[in-house]
């Protein structure tokens, strides 16, 4: 394959393209990038700080975002893929995996020389832990071990723009995991940025019910903001299970006691019911929340241990 050359005159020859003359689509091109270069410099459509750098000196080669379970970690990841206008890989455990002896630390390579050469990009490895979890343990195995080297390695390779290089050519890996004690302290050191995804708030909450709820016809004695204080230590995920429940119950009721050839009979709008206050409060008596305390202390000691946000 030959780069920068375009056939012209005689069948068979080439002659370099000069700079006035280069084709449509390689000015697409350059546009493109361009447009990508300003984003990674100035941070345009940045997600939660991950994309907003000042330099090259300021780009991270690695950001792990750490959290308990529901929190909406891999939805910042697609926001990141949205926003920030880079190339973005989705990787996991089975993308990197092979039955063949020396195939998957091949696959770690072609993934890494993929992204620099459509550069700048975006690689996220969700559940990081599951693929480069600490070294040394008595139940490694070597092909587990020889994956973890390799991207280690890579990582290291195209950990951002030198001083003399063009920032918008940066790799960039973004993790997220639910056990951050878990992963190696090779790994750990090359994320730089290690962002703590917490529970969501109260007004995080209440506006989480507002979203689930946008499309469900509500009784107007209902309060968002009450039902945000009673859900508490909620994570994202336990929030959409109550009001995927409580918009059921209505439903449930106008079912109850009829025969399937009954419930069949009935018309979509017979089954659409306002949800009421009690369908709130009969949800979060059957759904509790997934966190525990102390599983939030951990993630707490940890983050203040190793926290670099």
């Amino acid at each position: 394959m030959h780069f920068g050359l375009q056939p012209r005159g005689p069948v068979g020859r080439a002659h370099p393209i000069s700079k006035s003359e280069k084709p449509a689509s390689s000015r697409e091109r350059e546009s493109r990038a361009k447009g990508r270069e300003d984003k990674v410099k100035t941070g345009g459509g940045g997600v939660g700080g991950l994309c907003v750098q000042g330099g090259s000196g300021d780009v991270p080669k690695g950001v792990l975002m750490v959290g308990p379970p529901g929190t909406g970690k891999t939805m910042l990841a697609k926001a990141v893929a949205t926003e920030c206008g880079t190339t973005f890989f989705n990787v996991s455990s089975s993308t990197l995996t092979s039955k063949y002896r020396g195939e998957s630390e091949k696959l770690v390579r072609l993934l890494f020389e993929m992204a620099r050469f459509y550069a700048p990009t975006t690689i996220f490895i969700d559940e990081i832990d599951s693929i480069c979890s600490r070294r040394g343990t008595s139940d490694e195995h070597e092909a587990s071990r020889r994956v973890k080297s390799e991207l280690l390695v890579q990582m290291d390779g195209v950990g951002g723009a030198l001083e003399n290089d063009d920032p918008s050519k940066m790799v960039m890996v973004l993790a997220a995991t639910n056990f951050p004690w878990d992963i190696d302290e090779a790994l750990r050191r090359r994320l730089e940025k290690r962002i703590y995804i917490p529970l969501p708030t109260a007004k995080g909450r209440a506006e989480l019910l507002k979203i689930n709820l946008r499309e469900v016809e509500m009784d107007p004695d209902i309060h968002l903001e009450e039902i945000a204080e009673k859900i508490e230590g909620y994570s994202g995920a336990d929030i959409t299970n109550v009001c995927r429940d409580a918009s059921l119950m209505a439903m449930r009721r106008r079912i109850n006691g009829l025969t399937p050839e009954e419930i069949r009979a009935l018309s979509k709008e017979e089954l659409q019911m306002p949800v009421t206050k009690g369908d709130f409060e009969l949800a979060l008596k059957k759904i509790s929340k997934s966190v525990s305390a102390a599983d939030l202390e951990k993630y707490e000691k940890w983050m203040a241990e190793f926290g670099s946000a």
